[in-house]
């Protein structure tokens, strides 16, 4: 592991850097007139004795100012011992020196051992007897008040620290033997080997010395986790270093997850700990639990740092740090792990993961392992990327890649790069299946299929197609987040490390490393057009990827499936076929096959258990017996249908409605499709945009005109460039409706070809061709009223902007808060763009509410018109009583200039297809907005019709 950016040099961080450096092990601090005959220099001779270097001034000191040559001794030595003798007090000497000692002990953590030699600790924390009166005499004599509270606040610090107290009566050998004894143990503690070039390493430690908080007096256990390879060991052995010697025993367990799989490993590990903290050579453990038990009773006074590495199982913690209360306050345990869950489950509330390395770190890293210094020869720069690009910021994987490569001419470096492409490195694989071999065998169905196929793809459509399966996604995505084998992203995307999905096709690769045909996953386009080409697919095959480098045409065997009894999931991103089969698996979940190139689908086939069909620019010509079959769809995808079940067909099949599952259904541009009567009982989205022909929608219109909807669950309707529909969004409605509490099921959104707002809408503006709009909104009253809010806008193209790209992003904000975000297909006309949305989810703390329409600037978008209305539960009610209310103060800001406005024409062209829910993804991915719209009724009805242009 290496991390430690910087500029490139030709000097690098090394393993020394990460552990302290002394000149001098201990530093004697005392009174001379008092102990520098006797017990000091006895244990001066003791310590010397030992190997131990210690400094000790043995000069009869005059005057009052502490030399720079002892400031500098003090600042240099790891342990500082203070001799508290009677008169210790009265030499401003010593109380400047016990001063910078404990400033030492603050700004370089070094060690401050306190000897009360003939003195009682309470005397020096509290300043009595000799202590008192030298200090009393120092006062009146130094004239110097704020120095004296300061040497009496170092001497009630250093009196709190453990240290020895010898009496009058103690035996003065036996107690300078116990402190050599206890010294040596410190000074010998060996460093562990941290990295040969250890860049970056630095600074990962320094954020996790912050959760330590050494100088603390509480128990912390602090969790470092991330992926196999990625430097969570070597950070650890540099925090070891560094902060060991603070404590009073400290043990590092390395590898315990291996160690563990041993007979009696666990002992094993036991038994280390308690001789690393102890020193006892003769404590044996006979089993765990007897373990467990010395553990606790001879560490929990003990203020010791532990470091347990590569922790796998809860077993392994219960029986080496079951509870804090095991050790003595301030001590510090660190656990290691690639499973977060796993520190949830032991209760460590303080977590650090450890992440890539940024550019400059993995180009240093590697350099120094492929060229012996920091940054890439001439004539290699190039390649050294490509190895970037293979490692992906994983220490591990630089380090083996560019040793591998040291010393090799350019071709060979060449070849090694190529291979590493198809074959991952067996070092790099073998430490990375460590997390994999963990898994249940559910699980690890779910990372192959993520591996293979599903990377980067939107997490909720992975997890319908892997339920489908039978592989229970919830709680195995959870599992593989939690050993850092994926994550997921902000914008609902599984991502997964390049060398991690290598590990997991290789795995599927080894099934059989010859026969594609007989592995249960293909996506190597070389492996998939052979298999299909050549007809040698098997039983062995539950998944297909056809993923060519560009379109290119499959010379399908018609028999190509017919073996395929046990194929679940088949993609086609990029391929045409010559022909179409004439088998397809009963047990597929997902046919995602664009472009299907037969007018019918296998007449086997009768898609029971199909979750996700997507057909898009087929060539079908009947869908009845389709929709008779298909019982569990979620996701259905019938674009661009050339003849919709002939060229008679203008609607969807009744049975359609039998799709309990169905949440989503993309119809765009069926343009022969003229009504949409039947619906599932639980979709969420229907897009009809481009369907030219479209004219009958009955429940697009009960949605958005406050009657009773039958589609509870219906959140999203694109009619875009459906110019023949009419859609009625604003039939007057009696109260009651909302008072009843079904304010709820109006929530939803809509666009469809139009230039006007509904009339009802109480707060309604026209612009100027703008790409934003906000409406201000003053003197809210009866907020307790109010259920929901109405939001519309006129939207239109920015015909002096090209049109490079189909689809454009606008949103809409409450108070700053965003409320929703659509993707616009800009068909050259206007749009009406309506939603309903949840007031108390943007209620406002004042009595002002600001809303705000937008689009990006670089998008050809213009705002025409908006509009905003508040939903009360009893509209009639406030009218009565305050007729202003349904129209507050409006102010509208506008981000052209005034003379724009007042010259600018309000465009009367019908629609601008507005606002796609979500983008057009290959995965088809649900892209649940999370919009909270609500429903707004107003006094008048307004009809929209769309005419054709």
């Amino acid at each position: 592991m290496a991390f430690h950016g910087g500029s490139s040099s030709s000097s690098f961080p090394t393993s020394s850097s990460l552990s302290p450096q002394w000149t001098y092990d201990v530093f004697l601090s005392f009174r001379g007139e008092d102990t520098r005959n006797n017990f000091t220099a006895h244990l001066h001779n003791a310590l010397h004795r030992k190997g131990v270097i210690t400094y000790i001034d043995d000069k009869l000191r005059r005057g009052e100012e502490i030399s720079q040559a002892l400031l500098r001794a003090i600042e240099e030595s790891r342990i500082s011992i203070t001799v508290l003798s009677k008169n210790y007090a009265s030499s401003t000497w010593c109380l400047d020196e016990l001063t910078k000692i404990l400033e030492c002990r603050k700004t370089k953590q070094q060690m401050v051992l306190p000897v009360f030699y003939n003195v009682d600790p309470s005397e020096v924390r509290h300043q009595t007897k000799s202590f008192g009166e030298a200090l009393a005499k120092l006062e009146e004599r130094l004239k110097d008040s704020a120095r004296v509270q300061r040497w009496k606040a170092c001497l009630k610090e250093v009196a709190n620290l453990s240290g020895w107290h010898l009496g009058e009566n103690g035996s003065e050998s036996k107690f300078i033997q116990e402190i050599t004894q206890a010294v040596t143990r410190i000074v010998n503690r060996t460093y562990l080997n941290v990295a040969k070039h250890p860049i970056g390493v630095e600074s990962r430690v320094h954020a996790i010395n912050m959760l330590l908080s050494v100088g603390m007096n509480d128990i912390r256990m602090i969790g470092v986790f991330g992926v196999g390879g990625i430097g969570k060991t070597t950070i650890t052995k540099a925090i070891y270093n560094l902060n060991a010697y603070q404590f009073e025993d400290s043990c590092f367990l390395a590898n315990v997850r291996e160690t563990s799989k041993r007979e009696f490993g666990l002992v094993q590990l036991q038994e280390k700990l308690l001789y690393d903290i102890l020193g006892e050579s003769s404590l044996k453990v006979d089993n765990v639990d007897r373990g467990i038990n010395i553990i606790k009773e001879r560490l929990c006074s003990k203020r010791i740092l532990l470091v347990l590495d590569d922790v796998d199982q809860l077993a392994q913690l219960e029986a080496l740090s079951g509870e804090s209360g095991w050790v003595g306050l301030g001590s510090r345990i660190i656990i290691t792990t690639r499973d977060k869950h796993l520190l949830t489950k032991h209760q460590v509330g303080l977590t650090y993961k450890v992440k890539e390395m940024d550019h400059n770190e993995a180009l240093q890293l590697f350099s120094w392992h492929a060229f012996k210094k920091d940054k890439p020869i001439d004539g290699f720069v190039q390649l050294s990327e490509h190895a970037l690009r293979c490692a992906r910021g994983l220490p591990l994987a630089l380090v083996v890649l560019g040793s591998d490569i040291y010393g090799r001419s350019l071709h060979e470096w060449k070849s090694a790069l190529d291979k590493c492409k198809r074959l991952p490195n067996k070092n790099i694989h073998k430490i990375l299946r460590i997390s994999y071999d963990d898994l249940d065998d559910n699980e690890k169905d779910i990372f192959l299929d993520i591996a293979c196929f599903f990377k980067g793809k939107d997490a909720d459509y992975v997890i319908k197609i892997l339920d489908s399966c039978g592989f229970f996604p919830d709680i195995g995505i959870r599992v593989l987040t939690d050993k850092s084998l994926i994550a997921i992203e902000e914008n609902n995307r599984l991502v997964m490390h390049d060398l991690i999905q290598e590990m997991g096709r290789e795995i599927v690769r080894q099934e059989s490393p010859k026969e594609p045909g007989r592995r249960s996953r293909l996506w190597f386009h070389g492996d998939v057009r052979y298999v299909l080409e050549e007809n040698e697919g098997t039983n062995k095959i539950e998944g297909i990827l056809v993923e060519l480098p560009k379109r290119d045409l499959i010379h399908l065997s018609s028999k190509a499936f017919t073996k395929m009894k046990r194929l679940l999931l088949f993609i086609n991103r990029n391929a045409c076929f010559s022909g179409g089969p004439n088998y397809l698996s009963n047990e597929l979940r997902l046919l995602d096959w664009p472009e299907y190139p037969l007018q019918a689908l296998p007449s086997n086939f009768h898609g029971k258990k199909l979750s996700v069909f997507r057909i898009s620019h087929s060539l079908f010509k009947e869908l009845k017996e389709v929709f008779e079959n298909f019982q569990n769809m979620k996701i259905m995808e019938l674009s661009d249908f050339l003849d919709f079940s002939g060229t008679d067909i203008v609607s969807l099949p009744a049975s359609i409605k039998r799709f309990i599952g169905l949440e989503r259904l993309i119809l765009q541009d069926c343009k022969q499709l003229q009504e949409i009567v039947e619906l599932p009982p639980n979709i969420k989205e229907v897009d009809a945009s481009g369907c030219m022909s479209l004219e009958n929608f009955p429940e697009a219109s009960k949605k958005f005109q406050f009657n009773a909807c039958n589609l509870k669950a219906l959140e999203w309707i694109d009619l875009g460039g459906c110019h023949k529909m009419l859609v009625n969004i604003g039939n007057h409605v009696a109260d009651p409706l909302l008072g009843k509490g079904q304010f709820k099921d109006l929530l939803g959104g809509i666009i469809f070809p139009g230039n006007r707002i509904p009339d009802w809408f109480s707060h309604h503006k026209e612009t100027a061709n703008t790409n934003s709009c906000e409406v201000d909104i003053n003197g809210l009253r009866y907020m307790d009223e109010v259920v929901g809010i109405a939001l519309c806008a006129i939207i239109g193209p920015n015909l002096l902007i090209g049109q490079e790209k189909p689809l454009h992003l606008i949103g809409v904000k409450i108070n700053d808060n965003e409320v929703q975000e659509r993707w616009v297909d800009l068909m050259g006309s206007d749009h009406v763009w309506l939603e309903y949305v949840i007031f108390e989810s943007f209620k406002p703390k004042e009595d002002n509410m600001q809303v705000k329409f937008y689009s990006y600037l670089h998008e050809p978008v213009f705002f025409k018109s908006c509009g905003v209305h508040l939903v009360h539960k009893h509209e009639e009610n406030v009218k009565d009583h305050d007729p202003a209310l349904l129209h507050e103060n409006v102010d509208v800001h506008l981000d052209v200039p005034n003379e724009e406005i007042e010259n600018s024409e309000l465009d009367s062209v019908d629609g601008i297809q507005l606002s796609k829910r979500r983008r057009q993804d290959d995965d088809g991915g649900i892209r649940e907005s999370i919009l909270h719209p609500q429903h707004k009724r107003g006094p008048l009805t307004s009809g929209v019709q769309i005419a054709d242009l």
